[in-house]
């Protein structure tokens, strides 16, 4: 196996019903009868960050007068919905899983402590990190980013909309070309918008590539985790 340790980045829209909003109980089932698969086939420790987009994002406030800040613990707030949801779900397969939350909810989480996830992962639990970084003004990429290098792992999995990084927006481009492998630095220097440019930095100061690909592939993910080529490699 080439990666040992994997971080699985989900976007919360995955989990939404119509119009990518709301919350699906179908979806959540859909997607751990997937990421328990992948676990299994591939004898992987395994954590994952989920987005909260379905429920609400932060940044979505525009001119109303509402705090940002207030916004964006609601944001967070989302991301435990949905952490919780693909917990049920995994635990339903018998998939041992942990919710490990940013924000102190001990009712429902178990806090966010280094020590404490590197345990559930040595014992084969997968590790869901919610409440983002626990902090305003961050998105889920970085909080992405961030897990990834505290707890050590050998990759980021971004799953996103489309196959992969381009060197423009493929909905809007048909002749955009797919790139198979980019640097950090070509990535920086060509302005692709992979994640957000402090996740990004993160990860590029840390070593930690980044594979992004389509999540209508996630049953193919077994192809990245043993050195195939898969979506887009960012290293």
């Amino acid at each position: 196996m080439k990666y040992k340790r994997v971080l699985l980045k989900l976007s919360g829209e995955m989990f939404g019903k119509e119009r990518e909003k709301g919350v699906s109980l179908i979806k959540y089932a859909e997607v751990a009868k997937e990421i328990a698969k992948i676990k299994k086939d591939n004898n992987i420790d395994l954590a994952v960050v989920i987005g909260g987009g379905n429920i609400f994002r932060g940044r979505e406030v525009g001119e109303e007068n509402f705090d940002r800040v207030t916004a964006d613990y609601m944001g967070m707030l989302g991301t435990v919905i949905n952490s919780l949801g693909l917990q049920e779900s995994l635990e339903v397969l018998n998939v041992p899983t942990r919710t490990m939350s940013a924000i102190r909810m001990d009712t429902v989480t178990e806090p966010f402590l280094k020590r404490k996830a590197l345990h559930h992962l040595a014992k084969g639990r997968i590790v869901i990190f919610a409440g983002g970084t626990g902090n305003s003004f961050f998105t889920t990429d970085t909080t992405a980013a961030l897990r990834a290098c505290e707890v050590d792992c050998d990759l980021i999995l971004k799953a996103t909309n489309v196959d992969g990084v381009y060197d423009k927006d493929p909905k809007k481009n048909p002749d955009a070309k797919l790139y198979k492998k980019i640097s950090y630095r070509e990535a920086i220097e060509k302005n692709l918008n992979i994640m957000d440019s402090t996740a990004f930095t993160i990860c590029q100061e840390n070593n930690k590539p980044i594979i992004v690909f389509n999540i209508s592939d996630l049953k193919s993910v077994s192809k990245a985790l043993n050195g195939e080529e898969f979506g887009t490699l960012v290293s």
